[in-house]
């Protein structure tokens, strides 16, 4: 389907959006919102934080990188990137003009809405979009699975199979 323009050619604008996080790790109700992304947008750049200020990751951006690549197999308009900064400075350079944030519970939208507001400030060109995540997924989080991971428990229905199996490895 092309989107077409006043003068009824084929608009070359895409609508790309951004899905900036840690990704520490990769999580399938991540992935739930990428799906649903992909529903909205024409291509999603999944895009890995490096942010140096933040605790110690457990996996480096590469290796993050390395393993949402092999989780996103067979999905078609996803690229994986990393950045460092602004995320709306990311988000401009790539040509993206909507942030797509994934929403757990309450204590989520209180820290997203201040940054999306934040960013509101720096780039008012730039558009949040926040998507609740499924209710298979609203009680996990990154942390909570490195934890548990961390432990020897078994986190496998939780998160993409290259990552349950990056997670074994990491806690040996």
């Amino acid at each position: 389907m092309s989107v077409k323009g006043q003068s009824g050619s084929p608009s070359p604008k895409t609508k790309t959006a951004v899905y900036p996080g840690s990704f520490d790790p990769l999580t399938n109700g991540h992935l739930d919102v990428v799906d649903r992304a992909l529903g909205i947008f024409d291509k999603l750049i999944v895009a890995v934080a490096g942010n140096p200020e933040k605790r110690q990751p457990l996996f480096t951006v590469e290796e993050r990188m390395q393993l949402i690549s092999a989780s996103l197999k067979g999905r078609d308009r996803v690229e994986v990137a990393s950045f460092r900064g602004l995320t709306v400075e990311f988000a401009r350079s790539r040509g993206a003009n909507t942030l797509v944030k994934g929403l757990r519970a309450y204590s989520d939208f209180d820290a997203e809405l201040q940054q999306a507001l934040m960013n509101r400030k720096l780039a008012p060109d730039i558009h949040t979009v926040f998507l609740m995540s499924s209710f298979a997924h609203i009680y996990v989080s990154s942390s909570i699975l490195k934890d548990i991971a961390s432990y020897g428990g078994n986190v496998s229905d939780l998160v993409p199979p290259p990552v349950a199996r990056a997670l074994k490895e990491k806690y040996r």
